[in-house]
C-alpha cells in the first residue's frame, strides 16, 4: 500500500504531495457487496494509467469511486486530486474540481445537436478547450456539428462524449470502456486523439476490456482482482509479462 499522503493544511502542498491524483484505502460497497477492497495508488500529472482486470474486478467501480457518482458509496478511504479532497466532496463538486467521467453508455444528450452538447457542458469562457479546438482535435465533429447527437456513429458518439469532458477544461479524464463496440480503425483514430490530449498534459485513466489496446496507449497500469490490486507498474512490463497477462487479464 502506498504511504498515504500527507494533505494537511499546514504542509507545503508542491513538496508533500506524491502525485496529482491520488486514492488512499479506498473502501466501496454496492448495499452490502463489497467491492472495492482497500485499494491505493497515484496517478502523477499528464500520465495515462490503465486499470485492467477480468469482468467483475472492480474497475469501473473503482472509476466511479472516483468520480464520486453515488453508486457504489464508499464508506472508507481518501481520494486527493491536485491537493482537493474528493472523498469530501459530492459528485458536482468533483467534477467541478476537474473530474471528467466518460461513461460507457456515453449518455448523448437527445435532441441537441453535436455543438449543442459541447457548448452545455463548456464552461464560460473556456480556458482550455475552446470549440475551434475541439474541432481540431476531432475533426468528424466539426464537420456535424448541427446535426443531432444520437444520431452519430457509435464512434462518433464516442468523440463527442470525449470532447464534451474535455470542454469543461477538466483536470483528469476518466474513460469507461471507450473501445466497446467500435470498429478497428475508430479505435485507432480514438487512440490518436488521446495520445494528442495526452501531449497537451492531461491526466487519463482508462478501463478497458481490449486490455492490449490500452496498455499499448498507457505508460502504467494497475490490474485488480476482485477489488484488490494485483499489479502496480509500467505498461511494458504487463505486456512483456506472458503469465501476468494469462492469470489476470486472459489474454
Amino acid at each position: 500500500m502506498n504511504e498515504k499522503p500527507d494533505f494537511s493544511k499546514n504542509a507545503n502542498m508542491a513538496s508533500t504531495a506524491p502525485a496529482f491524483l491520488s486514492v488512499w484505502d479506498m473502501h466501496s460497497y454496492y448495499g452490502e457487496s463489497y467491492i472495492v477492497q482497500g485499494i491505493s495508488f497515484n496517478v502523477h500529472e499528464g500520465e495515462i494509467l490503465a486499470l485492467l482486470g477480468r469482468n467483475g474486478a472492480g474497475k469501473t467501480s473503482t472509476l466511479r469511486s472516483i468520480a464520486r457518482v453515488g453508486e457504489p458509496e464508499v464508506r472508507h478511504g481518501e481520494i486527493w486530486l491536485d491537493h482537493k479532497p474528493l472523498h469530501k466532496m459530492t459528485s458536482y463538486e468533483a467534477a467541478a474540481a476537474g473530474l471528467g467521467l466518460v461513461p460507457e453508455d456515453r449518455r448523448i444528450i437527445p435532441g441537441l445537436t453535436v455543438e449543442e452538447n459541447l457548448q452545455l457542458a463548456q464552461i464560460a469562457p473556456p480556458i482550455g478547450w475552446s470549440l475551434e479546438r475541439l474541432y481540431e482535435l476531432f475533426p468528424r465533429l466539426g464537420e456535424r456539428r448541427k446535426q443531432e447527437g444520437i444520431t452519430l456513429s457509435g464512434g462518433e458518439q464516442q468523440m463527442l462524449s470525449i470532447a464534451r469532458a474535455l470542454a469543461r477544461d477538466i483536470k483528469v479524464l476518466l474513460l469507461d470502456e471507450p473501445y466497446e463496440g467500435l470498429a478497428p480503425v475508430i479505435v485507432d483514430e480514438i487512440e490518436k486523439t488521446l495520445s494528442h490530449v495526452k501531449q497537451q498534459g492531461m491526466t487519463t485513466i482508462i478501463v478497458e476490456q481490449n486490455a492490449v489496446r490500452a496498455l499499448e496507449l498507457a505508460d502504467r497500469a494497475i490490474i485488480l482482482d476482485t477489488g484488490t490490486i494485483v499489479f502496480d507498474g509500467t505498461a511494458k512490463e504487463v505486456l512483456e509479462d506472458t503469465k501476468l497477462r494469462e492469470e489476470y487479464l486472459a489474454i
